[in-house]
């Protein structure tokens, strides 16, 4: 059964790999190419972009306006980009009110809504590279994700299980399985088989109380 999806992106991010036949490819091009192919599918795409600014807007009137758009959906969909944090206050950018709405249960005229799932989707940057966030650990076969790169609410949301699986290797700590709330996945992988990827997200949200979850900014 299809699900309603949140996206969650920078709408002018340049740095990233230039899609086909598009010149200055931004992130908007990506969601473009997902909501293609979510509109062939049995999901519902339910988009946001970031062109108002926030600074001059009250906690209420952001809680009514994302409120609204996510009170919907059971997915948030998070392109993580090179670009995708500028130097102003975490406050007074989207992405991290997005990720916070969607974590928190909300009620709307007597109904209440859940805590979304939550997939982040790692978006290939302007070298065609992921190292940027996500970098290969071949001497302990693992990966290492950047987290201290991202938003703070991201980051926190991930190797938050409680009671991971954790072993050490050349004294790093290398966790095993499902181990953050929000799972990372590399665009490449991820636009081949989007279903796949929407239910892993789905089998960590069905299992979300075994998650340290961090709903504030």
């Amino acid at each position: 059964m299809g699900k309603k999806i949140f996206v969650s992106y920078k709408y002018a991010d340049s740095q990233v790999r230039l899609l086909p036949s598009i010149s200055n490819t931004k992130v908007r091009d990506y969601v473009d190419v997902l909501q293609s192919k979510l509109d062939a599918s049995d999901h519902i795409y339910k988009g946001e972009n970031d062109n108002e600014p926030l600074s001059s807007l009250a906690d209420s009137t952001i809680g009514s306006k994302l409120g609204d758009k996510i009170f919907d959906s059971t997915v948030t969909i998070v392109f993580i980009s090179k670009g995708m944090k500028d130097s102003s206050d975490e406050r007074d950018q989207w992405i991290p009110w997005e990720i916070s709405y969607s974590l928190r249960e909300q009620s709307r005229e007597g109904k209440i809504s859940k805590t979304n799932a939550i997939l982040a989707v790692v978006l290939p940057d302007e070298y065609n590279s992921y190292e940027y966030f996500i970098k290969a650990n071949p001497a302990c076969n693992s990966t290492t994700y950047m987290t201290d790169y991202l938003f703070t609410i991201l980051g926190k949301n991930m190797f938050n299980k409680k009671n991971a699986e954790v072993k050490d290797c050349n004294g790093n700590k290398i966790f095993s399985g499902y181990h953050s709330y929000i799972y990372s996945v590399k665009w490449d992988n991820f636009i081949g088989n989007i279903n796949a990827y929407v239910d892993i997200s789905l089998e960590i949200w069905r299992n979300r109380q075994n998650y340290d979850l961090k709903k504030s900014i």
